[in-house]
């Protein structure tokens, strides 16, 4: 009589390695995707914009109230106060100064957290408002009035000086 060689007996497929080993593939695809849709729903790059052409288009006005700050040597400091929650505005012109005053905080590349904030006047050349500052290390800040705009960059602790931008000059 011949004896069969011996064979195991067969095991379920969830014990073997094999079959897990093809999964892991494209179970790492699947939420490497989830993950990269998150990550893509939650910080949407606010750097393109629809109205590209627009924005364009209004850079010529912009110039123009920068130019109309320097002819009417239009300069400030701005302050910001983490205690208070307070931001504060003095402001020298050649011109009489609006009772409310436009301060535009824009972070660099997060559009999410720009903010606008309407400053009021306390005294001749004083203005002050509210302002809840998040941390960040920069921002690029904006003082209208009526038809001028100051600029400038800002940390958001200490004093800034706002003017007229480099290289704008008074059109003849």
């Amino acid at each position: 009589m011949q004896t069969l060689p011996f064979k195991p007996a067969p095991t379920a497929w969830y014990r073997e390695p094999w079959p897990w080993l093809v999964m892991l593939g494209p179970a790492v695809v699947v939420v490497a995707g989830i993950v990269t849709a998150v990550i893509a729903f939650r910080g949407a790059d606010g750097l393109v914009a629809d109205d590209y052409y627009k924005q364009g288009l209004a850079i010529n006005r912009v110039l123009e109230r920068e130019h109309r700050a320097l002819a009417l040597h239009v300069q400030g400091t701005a302050w910001y106060s983490n205690d208070s929650g307070r931001v504060r505005a003095q402001v020298e012109a050649d011109t009489k100064l609006p009772p409310v005053l436009t301060l535009r905080l824009a972070h660099p590349t997060l559009a999410g957290m720009d903010q606008t904030v309407m400053l009021r006047s306390t005294q001749p050349g004083l203005y002050e408002a509210a302002l809840h500052l998040p941390e960040s290390k920069r921002w690029l800040v904006a003082l209208e009035g009526g038809n001028w705009r100051i600029v400038g960059e800002w940390d958001g602790r200490s004093a800034l000086r706002l003017g007229a931008p480099e290289g704008v000059v008074v059109p003849r």
